[in-house]
């Protein structure tokens, strides 16, 4: 069974204009350097062949894996349920006198620096579940830190 892979709406279009662009765009261009490779004769000794198919070995594995999770892409459903914390929240975290904001996506669309964590880190686990005013321990490498739930979006 295939493994469902946690999306917003928003992270399911940029996959899917990712796949677009690498099979109508990306997959003819390298087809053309290949051909153009093969024209100039010996593929031995032809380092612009070898970079081609190297590439297009790249390209139709991406394709492959984009196609794996678009087919099992789970919807995060916006969650009117501001109660607690799930997939799909926008939480404001206290810690240590600053403020956090966070939104748990599924792991795919993580991007800490755009304030998207994984509903798989240790931080966004153990926010799960969470309500506003609780306080969330969380153990990483570099030590315990200590977190409030502020609001729930």
């Amino acid at each position: 069974m295939n493994k469902k892979v946690l999306l917003t709406q928003d992270g399911l279009k940029k996959l899917q204009e990712e796949l677009k662009v690498l099979k109508e765009e990306r997959r003819k261009e390298i087809i053309e350097r290949i051909q153009e490779a093969v024209a100039h004769g010996d593929l031995s000794e032809n380092a612009d062949y070898a970079q081609a198919k190297e590439e297009q070995a790249f390209i139709e594995g991406r394709i492959q894996e984009l196609e794996e999770m678009v087919k099992n892409a789970e919807i995060i459903a916006r969650n009117g349920n501001h109660q607690a914390v799930s997939v799909g929240s926008t939480v404001s975290l206290k810690t240590e006198g600053s403020t956090v904001k966070y939104t748990i996506v599924g792991s795919n669309e993580a991007n800490p620096a755009a304030g998207k964590i994984s509903n798989e880190s240790l931080v966004g686990k153990s926010l799960l579940g969470a309500k506003v005013g609780q306080k969330v321990k969380v153990e990483t490498p570099a030590g315990v830190n200590e977190y409030e739930v502020v609001t729930i979006e």
